[in-house]
Formats: C-alpha cells, sequence, structure tokens
C-alpha cells in the first residue's frame, strides 16, 4: 500500500491507498513544533484506530509547501515504516510541463492539484448536460480523476486552503500558472481581530445574503464574498486564456463555497492524494526502491 503525505500550512492529510483507491484519509495539525518521532508515533495511533495493517504500507510519497517540516515528516515515514519515501520536488518527474517564470516557485501541492485534475479532465472532457461549446454549468459531485484519451479543454483548479489558490492547465496539460488569494479563514481571523465590536463567528452558510444581525452579516460577507470572488476570478481567467476550462475545486472548505458559485462544477476532497498516488505511478520505474529527493532539494511554495 502506498502512503501519501500532503504537507500544508495548517493540516497535514495523510492517505492510505490500495491500487487507485482511498482506504484512509487521516489528517492532523502542521504542528512545526513536532519532532519525527513524535509525528511517528501520532500516525501509528491513528492508523492502528483504522484498523490499517502498517506492515503493508511499502511506499509513501511527500508534497510539502512548508520547508521546516518536509525533513521532519521524512523522518516519521523512515522511522514509522522503515522506508524512504519519494518527496515531490525538483527533479521529480510529474508528466507535466511547468511553464511558470521560475517552476521552483511553484508550491508542490499546486503542481500535485494540477496532474489530477487534468487527468480527470481527460475522463470528462464536456460539462455534464452541456450543450457542444456551451460553458461548464454547475453540476457537482465527487469526482475520482482517471485515464483518458484527450481533453477538450483546460481546467482551473480552485484550492481553498490556507490561501485561495487558482491553478491553470493547458489543454495540453501544461501548468501555466494562476492566482493566489487570502485563504477564507485567513481573512476571517484578520476581520475578527482588527474590528473591535465584531466577534469571532462560525463560518458557516447564513439563511440569507441581507444579514439582519452582525452574525449573519458576517457569514454572508465571507461565504458569499468568496463565491463571488472564486466567480469573477475564474470569468477573468477563461476570457484571458481563450479556451474553455473546467472548473474543479478542493479544499477544507470547498464544499461550503462550491454550492454557491456558478462555476465550480466538482469538489474532490482527494484531489492532492490522488495527484500524489499518480505521480508516484510515474516514478515508479526509479522507485524500485522508493526514492527520495536530497535535503537540499526539498522545498515549498506558497501553499
Amino acid at each position: 500500500m502506498l502512503l501519501a503525505i500532503d504537507v500544508g500550512n495548517t493540516n497535514i492529510s495523510f492517505g492510505v491507498l490500495e491500487g487507485e483507491a482511498l482506504r484512509h484519509h487521516l489528517r492532523c495539525e502542521s504542528a512545526r513544533s513536532r519532532t519525527a518521532d513524535e509525528y511517528a508515533v501520532l500516525v501509528r495511533q491513528m492508523l492502528d484506530l483504522r484498523r490499517v495493517e502498517v506492515d503493508r504500507i511499502d511506499s509513501a510519497v511527500i508534497a510539502s509547501v512548508v520547508p521546516t517540516l518536509t525533513d521532519t515528516i521524512v523522518g516519521l515515514v523512515e522511522r514509522a515504516f522503515g522506508i524512504e519515501p519519494l518527496v515531490v520536488g525538483p527533479g521529480i518527474k510529474t508528466g507535466m510541463s511547468i511553464l511558470y517564470e521560475n517552476p521552483r516557485e511553484v508550491g508542490a501541492d499546486r503542481i500535485v492539484n494540477a496532474v489530477a485534475a487534468h487527468e480527470w479532465m481527460k475522463r470528462h472532457p464536456d460539462p455534464p448536460h452541456a450543450a457542444p461549446g456551451s460553458e461548464p454549468g454547475a453540476a457537482r459531485g465527487g469526482a475520482e480523476p482517471g485515464r483518458g484519451e484527450s481533453a477538450a479543454s483546460g481546467v482551473i483548479v480552485v484550492d481553498f486552503g490556507t490561501a485561495t489558490t487558482f491553478d491553470c492547465v493547458t489543454p495540453k496539460g501544461e501548468y501555466l500558472g494562476g492566482v493566489i488569494a487570502p485563504g477564507i479563514q485567513i481573512s476571517a481571523e484578520a476581520l475578527f481581530s482588527r474590528a473591535a465590536r465584531l466577534s469571532r463567528v462560525e463560518i458557516a452558510l447564513p439563511p440569507r445574503v441581507v444579514g439582519r444581525n452582525p452574525v449573519h452579516s458576517m457569514q454572508s460577507g465571507i461565504v458569499y464574498g468568496y463565491a463571488g470572488l472564486v466567480d469573477g476570478l475564474v470569468g477573468r481567467l477563461r476570457r484571458e486564456l481563450g479556451y474553455p476550462c473546467r472548473v474543479i475545486a478542493t479544499g477544507g472548505l470547498a464544499r461550503l463555497i462550491a454550492p454557491q458559485t456558478e462555476t465550480i462544477e466538482v469538489v474532490d476532497d482527494d484531489l492532492t492524494l490522488t495527484g500524489l498516488r499518480l505521480i508516484y505511478e510515474r516514478n515508479a520505474e526509479r522507485n524500485s526502491g522508493p526514492a527520495t529527493l536530497p535535503p537540499a532539494a526539498r522545498g515549498g511554495g506558497q501553499d
């Protein structure tokens, strides 16, 4: 089995995959103060609670946007499972051309998401129930990126993480670049901390757009404000790119925001883990024994 690890600025996701099937999905806080030994104990305990046969985990792949945690998580895999993981970074085969001005400045998670989204796009080239040439509709649901024949259009990935990122993939499967906006939680915390009379509220869907009390007013601004941000940026990206683009979303708050938008078609909570599996498979030849990059090459980027 493959252990896929996505190290973000807020949380670390662990996926246990058997073939293409994601058997378990675990999360913990990205605590920079923890040691590799502490993470090893924590992860082994989480897997024990899920009754995972730890001895069956024989390979691992890591994407990290937190450079100070990368070596710690590599140490976790080595201590807890006795294997050397593949770390996504410079020199790793992704199967995707990176058209960013400096490819080393792109966060590993953004490339991983782009790889998975392009594979999903090749399998679903046309939006459901849409006439040829029409813009994608608002059909939403789970999706498992997979292999297909060819992509009829590009794809835009919206990731609701610590930052809200928009990543553009061309119809040829090239990573073009994208947009980085402040994350929902970051923006909300800034509002709560800087406005003396506004208290912290749950980020949830309000009963109506017009709030009639401070709580509902703030919830409306956060939820519908970010839905408008998504629709506005996706519209601008599509116009600038000049070709049809499907839109897939992932990240912690994707399922809250996506139904309020007109542009997000699909939410896939496991997009990053799927992308990690795909990248591991594309490096399988060099992984006759699981490989890793030298410490100096392990880097991160924006979340």
